[in-house]
């Protein structure tokens, strides 16, 4: 058993120099594309988005929340008692 503990260890400090070197040497030379401009294309996109639907809600005549007093007018009550005979 000991043998085995010990090629472990020994394998695993073999390792630990080269993980160490990659890891540190996998950092992105350049800045890429989303680097760059991702911000920019999230914020102009959003603004688009926004004057869309700022157009549509505006030109197609919606009306939200407004109240129906005065515009509906109720129908003739007619007395139910004499149409019953």
């Amino acid at each position: 058993m000991f043998p085995m503990a010990r090629n472990a260890l020994s394998h695993l400090r073999v390792q630990s120099i080269p993980q160490t070197m990659a890891r540190q040497s996998h950092q992105k030379p350049a800045p890429d594309f989303h680097d760059k401009y991702g911000n920019a294309v999230l914020a102009s996109g959003a603004t688009f988005c926004i004057a869309v639907w700022a157009y549509t809600a505006t030109q197609i005549g919606i009306e939200r929340n407004l109240s129906p007093f005065g515009r509906v007018t109720p129908k003739e009550w007619r007395d139910q008692s004499s149409q019953l005979v």
